[in-house]
């Protein structure tokens, strides 16, 4: 396989998506699975709903996923520019070629005009499209137009009885008809070009050899490919890739769960997972393994694997996922990736007060039940908040041997604070009780949380300290008394 280019060409309209980054990321693996370089520019004609924000926060997220551009914005090539406002000169040099051809003309008709036209299509039951009213204006009528201040669009010279074929690498052999398409604009009346005419001229004089995009942009393919043969430009390889949907097999959107990068960043999902999902959704490595970090990932990645169907996004895989990465983090990087929400958190001044190594211990006795780096708030709070009890944590209190055991604990706290030696004093009150450890452990949890599970008890323990623990026990002692 001879060099291999792809691209990844936003359009700075809104932040990047989910549909978008897997999009760029089905790029990137593509390319250094062989080898290749990938190519980042922007698509910034619609000028209405541009803006350079937009752009920063794609290329913040993309950056933040651990995607990596050779050429393009930020990282210069001999290619530039690499924003589609600054390339116009370009397009305008390709424009004037093809009406010099009779390839595209000028056409003048009003919106009311077009309206009509494809109202008329519309009754009589016909795909609407542009007849071509303008394709065959003399010198003396576009004169007489332009004279009026009538600014025109240019538009191409759809081939009449044509059928253009794409060898898709994902979906198979593709065929369109031209007849039914209508003369299509290239350049709009402001003189800024459409997308089916710059991505062509893009793609061509980056060197771009591969397309990976969405499925939705396949109905756009010959379109182009007429303005590739137009211009003698040698096509590249084109590669659909399936739509996502949500859990009900609907098109993706907000009731869904978020769909920007940067809320599942700031909701505390980790760029590695979301990577790892991400791959996930429409290609599928050999073997069953499911968590692959980006080097696996490159490793296995080819197009034969993309599937054609839609790929569904499961918010359940994403958290199971999720979860299972943050396990993976040693204690200290987890700790630091945790703090900007603990410090945004009702528990800031608790947390600044904990020594180093009693604040590391908190976070390996939440560690396991972290979703989302964000959950760390919801976590923490058992330990700074009062006891609040859990309707199935009273009935436990109401156990036969509660009393007993409590009053235990409350007698025969440790002098250590280390969790081992609070977990071989509460083995010892159940083997000194002659009990089971359930009845000793459950009471005393729900004692000290209000709640029937939770992270280690020990390591709770140690982290409330004797004063705290005690007073916790001996508040529950009271309320099951009435003393």
């Amino acid at each position: 396989m001879s060099q291999i280019k792809v691209r990844f060409a936003p359009s700075p309209t809104g932040p990047l998506h989910i549909g978008g980054a897997r999009s760029a990321l089905f790029n990137y693996l593509f390319a250094r699975h062989y080898g290749g370089e990938l190519v980042l520019r922007i698509e910034d004609t619609d000028l209405e709903r541009s803006s350079r924000e937009y752009e920063e926060e794609i290329i913040a997220s993309l950056r933040w996923l651990g995607i990596q551009w050779d050429e393009g914005i930020d990282n210069a090539g001999e290619n530039g520019p690499y924003r589609q406002t600054e390339r116009l000169s370009i397009y305008e040099r390709y424009t004037r070629m093809l009406l010099e051809q009779g390839d595209a003309y000028y056409c003048f008709c009003s919106e009311a005009a077009l309206e009509e036209e494809r109202q008329a299509l519309m009754a009589k039951g016909e795909t609407p499209r542009y007849l071509g009213r303008c394709r065959h204006l003399s010198e003396e009528e576009r004169a007489s137009y332009l004279r009026q201040g009538i600014k025109p669009v240019v538009r191409f010279r759809v081939p009449p009885r044509q059928i253009y074929v794409v060898d898709d690498l994902v979906r198979g052999r593709v065929s369109f008809e031209s007849d039914g398409m209508g003369d299509f604009i290239i350049v709009k009346s402001d003189g800024l070009p459409t997308y089916n005419f710059a991505v062509v001229i893009d793609d061509v004089l980056m060197g771009i050899t591969h397309v990976i995009r969405a499925e939705e942009h396949l109905s756009n393919t010959p379109r182009q490919l007429m303005i590739y043969e137009a211009l003698h430009f040698k096509r590249p390889e084109f590669a659909h890739i399936s739509l996502i949907l949500g859990s009900d097999r609907q098109k993706m959107s907000k009731r869904h769960g978020a769909t920007s990068l940067m809320q599942y960043r700031e909701m505390g999902y980790l760029p590695e997972a979301l990577v790892n999902f991400l791959s996930l959704l429409g290609w599928s490595p050999e073997g069953e393994e499911q968590i692959l970090d980006m080097g696996q990932i490159i490793e296995a990645f080819t197009l034969e694997r993309v599937a054609k169907s839609p790929a569904v996004f499961d918010l359940e895989k994403l958290n199971w996922m999720n979860g299972q990465y943050i396990r993976k983090l040693d204690i200290e990087t987890l700790a630091e990736r945790v703090k900007p929400y603990l410090l945004a958190s009702p528990y800031r001044n608790q947390i600044e007060a904990l020594p180093l190594q009693q604040y590391l211990l908190l976070i390996a006795t939440v560690k396991d039940h972290l979703v989302c780096l964000s959950d760390i708030v919801k976590e923490v709070a058992l330990l700074f908040e009062p006891v609040s009890f859990a309707p199935e944590a009273l009935e436990v209190l109401q156990g036969e041997n509660t009393g007993l055991v409590l009053q235990a604990f409350i007698e025969s706290f440790p002098d250590s604070l280390e969790p081992e030696v609070i977990k071989q004093h509460l083995k010892l009150i159940t083997k000194q009780n002659k009990l089971k450890p359930k009845d000793v452990f459950m009471p005393l949890r729900c004692s000290l949380s209000g709640q029937v599970h939770g992270p280690d008890l020990p390591s709770l323990i140690s982290l409330w300290g004797k004063e705290e623990s005690l007073n916790r026990v001996q508040q529950s002692l009271k309320m099951l008394t009435g003393k």
